[in-house]
């Protein structure tokens, strides 16, 4: 079995688990490591403009008419229950329930007319996440599946892992030992929409790339089937943040690693039911970098929220999107480059308000303004917001006209993203949208285009082909184009 102690376990063709995986590294799928490297870095900018990205995930959708493209002069049926403020950007007329958002609204960039046709919430979902239509049906599934393109954040991973493989690591990568690439907060997404059954939504996965490119997510629990700890405040106890699957923050030492044989013995068994040598490489490269991570302390000081000041923990709102947001800037603090924080929908709505628009004006908006507002001034007292790119969005708006509960059903023709940090032009805002915020006026952005926008500030080359299942070249992309109206001169 796999521990700590040297033992070299093999599989079942007598080669060594470990030889797997540097053969996998050396050599993934026919690409080796400088070819990764070259494809990499010839990027049309050269120079990555981000180091991280915090990619907040308002799962459900939220409405454009009840945040960032306010209709004052429509029809009381169109423009809704709240009334639109002056901003500090000349163009934007924001929510007077964003109000510390519209205060600060020269430090981030709004583009109002993102649009897909995949109208529907794990589809979009996973189009939003990584650039590409999800290959099953509208409303043909919930869960993610293994054929499911690789997310923006597996797709870093990836190329973390194979650089990581080569002789020489950069200087970058010896200051982000022992932590992953690619962190999701504060559970897998779906995981608490209902108590009972976990979904399993799709787009944060390394699908079809792999198994050992999935995040790292951490795991946060509901009290019942009714419970919203996005609507409330959430105790210390329950912001645990442990390693999905593993073992929380007090017991990770190496003596408590040690004493843990059977969950080790599990992964074994696990591992031994596999017959094909790539999940089996798949596996064997997760489990290394869980391993890998519980015995890091630099792992035990990023996940400690502890550490961090009660009036900054105030600042973020102590709820769970706020705490996780902070957790966030924690680990890109710590140099983890992509981290995806989830605002869910753990009482089976939230965001996807069709029926609860009490909700959006009492928790969902004024939660948003909060934490959005102090991720941003944060990242700017610490020096991080030029090297850090920030992008908030959900998978879809809302319809313009009401329905009769004055709730909003699902409208993916139109929704706006906020991009900040890493260069973006704060106080931009892109895109004209018509009287009811129903259509683009102006060529509307695909989320081929945003995807290509994040590879664009990453330093990642777009057009990289990678390896699919069966090893052959498949482009990252297509049909995309990186939104570079929103930097300014490099």
């Amino acid at each position: 079995m796999l521990n700590l102690l040297s033992r070299r376990p093999s599989v079942c063709s007598g080669i060594s688990r470990r030889g797997l995986l540097q053969a996998g590294g050396a050599g993934l799928f026919g690409l080796n490591v400088a070819q990764l490297l070259q494809a990499e870095d010839a990027t049309p900018d050269r120079k990555p403009r981000a180091k991280s990205v915090i990619f907040l995930f308002l799962f459900g959708g939220p409405s454009q008419l009840e945040t960032f493209d306010m209709k004052p002069a429509a029809t009381a049926k169109v423009r809704g229950p709240y009334s639109a403020i002056a901003s500090r950007s000349p163009d934007l007329k924001i929510c007077e329930l964003l109000g510390r958002c519209a205060a600060i609204s020269d430090k981030f960039a709004v583009v109002r007319t993102m649009s897909h046709a995949y109208n529907d919430h794990s589809g979009g979902g996973h189009y939003i996440q990584t650039g590409k239509r999800w290959q099953i049906p509208v409303g043909g599934g919930f869960n993610a599946t293994p054929q499911d393109w690789p997310s923006i954040g597996s797709v870093v991973e990836y190329l973390a892992q194979n650089r990581s493989s080569g002789s020489v690591a950069s200087d970058g990568d010896k200051s982000r030992s022992g932590l992953p690439s690619y962190v999701v907060l504060p559970n897998s997404l779906g995981k608490i929409q209902t108590y009972s059954v976990r979904l399993k939504r799709p787009g944060e996965y390394a699908g079809w790339l792999g198994r050992g490119y999935d995040p790292v997510t951490t795991s946060i629990d509901k009290k019942n089937d009714t419970d919203n700890p996005y609507f409330r405040d959430c105790a210390d106890s329950e912001l645990t943040f442990q390693i999905d699957g593993l073992i929380s923050p007090e017991a990770v030492t190496l003596d408590r690693i040690q004493r843990r044989q059977s969950l080790l013995a599990q992964f074994d068994q696990q591992l031994r039911q596999l017959d094909q040598q790539k999940t089996l490489s798949a596996y064997d490269r997760y489990q290394q970098r869980a391993l890998a991570l519980v015995a890091s302390e630099r792992t035990r000081n990023a996940l400690d929220l502890r550490q961090e000041s009660a009036a900054m923990r105030d600042r973020y709102g102590r709820h769970l999107f706020g705490q996780s947001t902070l957790m966030a800037r924690r680990l890109v603090e710590a140099r983890v480059r992509y981290v995806t924080v989830h605002w869910d929908c753990p009482d089976g709505y939230s965001w996807d308000s069709h029926a609860n628009s009490k909700d959006v004006g009492q928790h969902l908006i004024p939660g948003l303004d909060q934490t959005l507002s102090a991720l941003l001034l944060d990242l700017e007292d610490r020096g991080l917001l030029d090297e850090t790119l920030v992008v908030c969005l959900g998978e879809m708006g809302r319809t313009p006209t009401a329905n009769a509960n004055w709730g909003r059903d699902h409208w993916s023709t139109l929704f706006p993203a906020v991009v900040a940090g890493a260069g973006v032009r704060g106080g931009l805002v892109l895109g004209q949208t018509d009287k009811d915020a129903a259509y683009a006026v102006t060529p509307p952005y695909k989320p081929e285009d945003l995807a290509a926008t994040v590879y664009h500030a990453l330093g990642i080359n777009p057009e990289l082909r990678l390896p699919d299942s069966l090893g052959r070249p498949v482009a990252l992309l297509e049909d995309a184009t990186p939104i570079l109206e929103l930097f300014g001169a490099s």
